[in-house]
This record gives C-alpha cells, structure tokens and sequence, in this order.
C-alpha cells in the first residue's frame, strides 16, 4: 500500500515545492485537486487538458521525486438545481476523467451530489428520513436524477477507461455504505467509493464492517486517510447533527481530527489490515482537516502512525497451513 496526500493543505507550494516536502516525509502518492471544493493549484486542468507538453512535465516531476497520482479530485455537486451551478461541476468532472486518462491515472475522486426534493426547488435538500411522505418520494426523485445522471458518467469514464471513486458524505445524496452500493448496482462497476472514515465514524458506522461490507462488492475505488473524535459532553446533548461552526472547536459534537487523534494507532492497522482482507491494495490519501493543528504538523503525524500500519510488501504463502 501507498501513503498518499491529498494536496489542498499545501497550496501555497508550488508543485514542484509540495512533492520535494511529501518525498521528505515519507509520502509516495498524490491526490491533486483539479477542480470544485479542492481547487487547483497544483494540476489546472485546463493548462493541462490535451497538452502533451505540460503533462509531460507533471510526469518528469513525479519521476524526479518517485511520486505516483493516486487520483485527480473534483468534489463538486453536478446535480446542483442551479443549472449554471450543475454544468460547471459536470465539466469539471468530466474534464478530470480525460485528464486522468491523458496522464494514466486510474481513478477520479468526487462527491454523488445533491439535487434538490422536485423539479421546481432551488436549492439542494439533503433527506434523512422516510416521513413525512413528502419527503420519501422527494427521495426517489432525487434517486432517478442521480441513477440518470451517473449512468451518463460511468459511461464517459469507460471509455477512457478510469473509476469514479465517490465519497460518502452527508449532505450528498450518497453518505453511508448502503446509498453506495445502491448507485453502482443501479449505474455500473466504474462507479465505486473513495472511502473516508471520517465521515462515517461520527454517523455511528464501523469502519471495518462498511469496509467488508464495499469490498465484498468490489466497490472500493480509493481511500481517504482521516480520522473524526467525537465529544461526548456535546453529543449526549445534542445529537451529532450539529451545525456548529468548524472552527467553534469547544461547542461541537464532533470535530474532524489528524490520524490518531480521534482513533488510535491500533484502530489504523485494523483499517489497513481489512483493507488488505478485501484486496484493496492501493493508496490511503491522508486528507488533513483538523483544526486543532497545522496542515505540516497534521500530515507528518499522520504519516508517522500510516508508516508503521501500512503493509510494502505482499504477503506470503501460508507454509504453516500447509
């Protein structure tokens, strides 16, 4: 397995500078955003969109620093009911695929989306409940837009022959296990899951078990490394639907956290270990969005506890079973 970094911590590097530091560090991946929420600093998709020059120097700069592109990221919401708002996020992610094709990169990491509850609605609704009825059959229309739409998308992504890895994240329409696997059955094997733990840890789901439960299913594109505490003081209040600002740190029910801040060393070897158990075997991209700490400091911690998890080697033949 790889340790990998998803980039945005370091946008103020350039690419070349952010690959000399994750090399130093002990990173071997990257995940660069190439539009939406991650941005783009260090791979504009449009500067390298069918230019074979400027993606040729990607390449000679990951050879230098032995680096690999784990994923391009696009985290977006294509289903926006603002047409303007959903045609930007669909040329983003459609660009990303070709992209990633042109530069031999087998994955595209991103949100489901969100539509809105029916044809007429401005905004996005994110549903969490069957009742009132309403609001199940809002569900199921939001459901047909999603199949419709990444039907088209698993389409695109076959013919250049790279996965959509979507993560599962609340106030998309796909945020736990079961949504999707639904949405690959429903639209095809090129849509899958980027599996970050920190949003499911605070919905009160196992790691290990969604993890089985993915790779049983071959549903496991791509992994996010990083981790979520919740504080109970707030919780037993509250519930952990809390809308409290981020960087409210003291008042919240849960906060995102550095790897090993929320779960311990042991809890990351149990991740790594499934993951090797349903033939998962590529990159964990640490995704630092702790506001407790730096992004440097957050990422070289992170790194220090993946270090010691993650297996290099594969394994052997059982002789002792033999």
């Amino acid at each position: 397995m790889d340790i990998g970094v998803h980039t945005p911590p370091l946008a103020d590097e350039s690419l070349e500078g952010a690959l000399s530091y994750l090399t130093e560090i002990g990173v071997d991946a990257i995940e660069p955003g190439v539009g939406g929420h991650p941005g783009q600093d260090h791979l504009p998709r449009a500067a390298h969109l069918d230019d074979d020059g400027a993606q040729q120097e990607v390449k000679n700069l990951l050879e230098e620093y032995d680096m690999r592109i784990s994923a391009l990221a696009t985290h977006n919401n294509p289903l926006h009911p603002d047409d303007e708002r959903a045609a930007t996020a669909d040329t983003e992610l459609r660009e990303a695929v070709e992209l990633a094709d042109q530069l031999d990169v087998g994955t595209v990491t991103c949100f489901s989306g969100l539509p809105a509850g029916g044809p007429n609605d401005e905004v996005p609704n994110w549903i969490t409940a069957p009742w009132p009825p309403e609001h199940a059959e809002a569900h199921e229309y939001q459901w047909e837009r999603a199949t419709d739409y990444w039907s088209e998308i698993a389409d695109h992504a076959d013919e250049h022959g790279v996965n959509i890895a979507i993560e599962m994240h609340p106030n998309m329409l796909v945020y736990e296990p079961h949504g999707m696997v639904r949405l690959r059955e429903e639209t095809g094997d090129r849509i899958g899951a980027n599996v970050d733990p920190s949003h499911l840890y605070w919905q009160g789901i196992t790691i290990t078990d969604a993890i089985r439960y993915l790779g049983e299913r071959d549903a496991i594109h791509h992994v996010h490394a990083k981790d979520t505490k919740i504080y109970e003081e707030q919780a037993r209040e509250k519930g952990v639907l809390d809308t409290t600002a981020y960087d409210d740190e003291p008042n919240r029910s849960w906060l995102f956290r550095s790897v090993g801040y929320g779960h311990g060393e042991s809890h990351w070897k149990d991740i790594v270990s499934t993951l090797r158990m349903v033939g998962y075997d590529g990159a964990l991209s640490i995704e630092h969005e702790d506001s407790l700490t730096s992004s440097r400091e957050g990422l070289e911690k992170a790194v220090d506890i993946l270090e010691r998890a993650v297996f290099r080697e594969q394994p052997g033949e059982a002789y002792w079973a033999e």
